[in-house]
């Protein structure tokens, strides 16, 4: 199937959801301050702009890059945001109104004083507004990945595999990047502080430079390079800073890389003894952690049993982890499934099933000894799962 095609077939599905709920148009915004990845997944459009998908099976894409939209959108019609002032409001009414659409529904991120001023404005139109919505299943959709989305996240692990292999050489090595105005590492004779280390700034500007060398759009999400310590915390903030990296104790990176939209998600964890026997616990109990949550993983297996399992495994040897045991990865780092204790009001997460891209991540941590993570990503198949990634944890 074409690229083009795929998006076709997606808002073919979209408008079967439309004629099943009744509705007559569906309505997609994708803004600053108000992301939403459907956009993309829908119509090819990376960002910015509203979508319309109408039962009839037109599209319109209301861009506010009007080059951009005609270069990547695979829909019907384009016309520029712009014409209406950049006005959502404005936008939503006009085309709804202009299509004579009699029921729609609407993002469910929408503020309430602008659906409440949509309400209004169209009395005459039958709009739905929830968070239960197409919303939830286009995260159902997007959490069973097609061909080219596999392709897309396969490329995006291969580069995120060489990056490691480079991170792993440079650590080994134990001298600074010091990189040079165009992002390449610097002569020996060049670095700005030599025998010092590598810095978290210097890892985190050489990974993005050699992740776009390759192709790569970006970084997925920032990345969060945290030496002996800041690894205490499970994000560090800021992301970065001009400190240390991989020096004496527990360092961790986590980092991911982005091809055709779609993101990698992978963490690694330094550890440069000698190190304490509460820090040598955690390493322990992490790699064996993730090594029982790899074994139960398989298609018909449900999350939830993976992470509490994962998360007895731990309480045994004392310990307890402060977040999840790992996430769906795609076009946002953070999709379904999610390998969660804790049922949500949403009901069961859904089993795993052939087509899933996902993370495994255990990970502990502690004030005065630092933190440790382990994170892959895998897919999902008919008969187990396949690693897609080689992060590990790296002893010195």
């Amino acid at each position: 199937m074409s690229s083009p095609e795929r998006y076709r077939e997606r808002q073919r599905r979209l408008c079967e959801y439309l004629a099943d709920g009744g509705l007559e148009a569906a309505v997609l915004v994708d803004l600053e301050g108000r992301r939403d990845s459907s956009m993309r997944y829908l119509s090819g459009h990376p960002q910015d702009a509203l979508l319309f998908v109408f039962v009839s099976g037109e599209t319109l894409l209301l861009p506010w890059d009007v080059p951009l939209a005609e270069a990547h959108a695979v829909v019907g019609r384009v016309k520029a945001f712009e014409e209406y002032g950049r006005s959502e409001e404005l936008a939503i009414r006009s085309v709804l109104e202009e299509a004579h659409v009699k029921s729609a529904e609407l993002p469910g991120t929408l503020s309430y004083p602008l659906v409440k001023a949509l309400k209004r404005s169209l009395s005459d139109t039958s709009l739905s507004c929830r968070s239960d919505g197409l919303a939830r299943r286009l995260q159902e959709w997007r959490a069973l990945k097609d061909e080219g989305e596999l392709v897309a996240l396969r490329r995006a692990c291969e580069i995120t595999n060489e990056l490691l292999q480079e991170i792993e050489a440079l650590v080994a090595a134990g001298e600074g990047i010091g990189l040079r105005l165009d992002g390449r590492p610097a002569a020996r004779s060049d670095l700005r502080s030599p025998g010092s280390g590598i810095r978290e700034v210097e890892l985190a500007l050489h990974l993005e430079f050699s992740a776009r060398e390759r192709g790569a759009e970006g970084m997925g999400f920032d990345t969060l390079a945290a030496g002996p310590e800041r690894s205490f915390a499970i994000h560090c903030f800021p992301s970065v800073s001009s400190g240390s990296f991989a020096g004496p104790g527990l360092s961790i990176l986590d980092f991911g890389v982005v091809v055709d939209g779609y993101t990698s998600d992978v963490t690694l964890t330094v550890a440069h003894g000698p190190l304490s026997s509460r820090q040598q616990a955690m390493l322990e109990a992490v790699q064996g952690a993730y090594e029982l949550a790899v074994s139960l993983c398989a298609p018909g297996v449900d999350p939830f049993e993976v992470a509490v399992a994962v998360e007895q495994y731990l309480k045994q040897r004392g310990f307890r982890m402060p977040h999840s045991l790992g996430h769906g990865i795609g076009l946002e780092a953070h999709e379904g499934p999610v390998f969660r204790t804790r049922k949500t009001a949403g009901g069961n997460a859904p089993p795993l099933a052939p087509g899933m891209v996902f993370t495994l991540e255990p990970g502990l941590y502690a004030p005065g000894e630092g933190g440790v993570r382990l994170e892959n990503d895998f897919l999902c198949t008919p008969v187990g799962v396949e690693v897609l990634t080689r992060s590990r944890l790296i002893r010195i």
